[in-house]
């Protein structure tokens, strides 16, 4: 029986480089803030929650100028309450804006390729789940995931993001499978596990940083290398 695994992209398979948790401790340490790098880390998940919930509702692409930087010091502002630091919406504008000066670059999980070739082998059909607005045949290609990855599904082309429905079934219709033949693994609750879960698919966490023990109805992993077993375990 086939069998498919598909994966959000950012924070799953692949991050930011430099690191974000650098390049904002930098940044916070310009304008007087000090913060460590294991609480940025904490507060960009609270962050990333916030940002999925308010993408999905109106996405950013069609707000305003104005309202894109208004979203996007808010986002900031909870970095920091999240990481430790409260600060005024003035103050996290000119956090953010300075760590947009940073140029930044795509690259994968160290245990990303490993993983996958493993999974690759046993047969699983793999695909990508996405709400990111980029050109995937190039950025496939330049992480090296081409012919690994089967195929990646965007909210570009549904015209839905996670966590609504349209963007699974289009990932299920893509694979070939049914939806309870199928696992979503990714690192957002709400986008990642709920919408998932809604239309029957497996959900799995990756809770790389360890900070979601209080999710308890999903499986979760700490590493792409766990999920092997995991799924072995749950066949």
């Amino acid at each position: 029986m086939k069998k498919a695994i598909f994966f959000d992209l950012y924070n799953t398979l692949m991050r930011f480089w430099p690191p974000l948790d650098e390049i904002q401790q930098a940044s916070c340490r310009e304008l007087g803030l000090t913060l460590r790098k294991t609480d940025i880390r904490r507060g960009y998940v609270v962050a990333d929650e916030y940002f999925n919930e308010a993408n999905a509702e109106e996405p950013l692409a069609l707000r305003t100028p104005e309202a894109r930087a208004e979203f996007f010091a808010e986002y900031e502002r909870r970095i920091l309450l999240a990481a430790g630091v409260d600060v005024n919406l003035k103050l996290a504008d000119q956090v953010w804006q300075m760590a947009m000066l940073v140029q930044k670059d795509f690259e994968l999980f160290e245990d990303v390729l490993p993983a996958l070739q493993r999974l690759k082998e046993k047969g699983y059909v793999l695909g990508s789940i996405s709400n990111l607005r980029r050109d995937m045949p190039s950025l496939m290609k330049q992480l090296k995931l081409e012919g690994i990855l089967d195929f990646s599904v965007t909210s570009v082309e549904v015209g839905a993001e996670k966590p609504y429905a349209p963007i699974f079934h289009a990932a299920l219709q893509r694979a070939d499978v049914q939806a309870s033949n199928a696992y979503h693994v990714g690192d957002q609750y709400k986008a990642d596990v709920q919408g998932a879960k809604a239309v029957g698919i497996t959900a799995v966490l990756l809770d790389r940083e360890g900070l979601c023990s209080d999710i308890v109805d999903c499986p979760r992993i700490s590493s792409l290398s766990e999920l092997e077993e995991l799924l072995a375990t749950s066949c």
